[in-house]
C-alpha cells in the first residue's frame, strides 16, 4: 500500500511541474510575440524617419542637378523629381500624423553617401554629357535605395493593418520607379553622345 501511495504522489507531482513548465512557456510565448510586435514597430518607425531625413536632404540637391546637368531633359527631369519629392515629404507628413507621431528624420548615412556621389561628379567633370552620365548613375543609385525603402515600409505598414498608410507609401514607390524608368531613357541618349564626343576628341 505504501508503494501505491508514493507512486500516486509522485504522478502528481510529474503533472504538477508539467503543467508550471506549459504555464511558463505560454506566458514566454505571448511575452515573446508582444515583444516581437514592438520590435517591428519600432523598426518601421525608424525606416520613416530614415527616409523623411533622406526626402528632405534629397530636394536641396536635385536643384543643383539640375542646373549641372547638360541636357535639357536631363535637367528637367531633375526640376520635375524636385517637385515631385515635396510631395512625397508631404505623405510622409501625412502618415506621421496618422500614425500620431511628430514628424522628425533620422540621419540616413546611406542618401547622405548617395548624395555626395553626386555632387563629386559635377566637380570631377565638366559640364558635357560625360557628366551627365555620371549623374545620372548616381541618380539612378538614389532611386533604387528608395523604393526599396518605400517597398519595404509599405510591406510592414500592410502586416500593421495600416491600409491607408501602406497606399500612400505606394504611390510614393510608383513615382519613384516611373522616374527611374525616365532616367533610363534618357541615358541612352546621353551615353551615345558622351561615346561619340569621346570618339570625336581621339580623332
Amino acid at each position: 500500500m505504501k508503494s501505491s501511495t508514493t507512486g500516486a504522489k509522485s504522478g502528481s507531482r510529474s503533472s504538477q511541474t508539467s503543467k508550471a513548465a506549459s504555464n511558463r512557456s505560454s506566458s514566454k510565448s505571448a511575452s515573446n510575440g508582444s515583444g516581437q510586435k514592438e520590435n517591428l514597430s519600432k523598426i518601421f518607425e525608424d525606416t520613416l524617419k530614415d527616409i523623411y531625413w533622406a526626402e528632405k536632404h534629397l530636394v536641396k540637391a536635385l536643384p543643383r542637378m539640375s542646373k549641372a546637368a547638360y541636357d535639357e531633359n536631363l535637367s528637367a527631369a531633375f526640376e520635375e523629381h524636385t517637385e515631385q519629392t515635396q510631395g512625397q515629404i508631404e505623405r510622409l507628413d501625412q502618415i506621421f500624423e496618422q500614425l500620431g507621431k511628430r514628424a522628425q528624420g533620422k540621419k540616413c548615412p546611406a542618401m547622405e553617401g548617395l548624395v555626395e556621389e553626386g555632387k563629386e561628379a559635377i566637380e570631377e567633370y565638366e559640364k558635357g554629357y560625360a557628366r551627365d552620365a555620371a549623374l545620372i548613375i548616381s541618380a539612378q543609385k538614389i532611386e533604387h535605395y528608395e523604393i526599396a525603402a518605400y517597398g519595404s515600409l509599405k510591406a510592414h505598414a500592410r502586416m500593421m493593418g495600416e491600409e491607408e498608410i501602406a497606399n500612400l507609401l505606394e504611390a510614393t514607390e510608383q513615382e519613384e520607379g516611373e522616374t527611374d524608368k525616365k532616367l533610363t531613357e534618357i541615358s541612352e541618349t546621353v551615353n551615345q553622345q558622351a561615346y561619340t564626343e569621346g570618339e570625336e576628341e581621339e580623332a
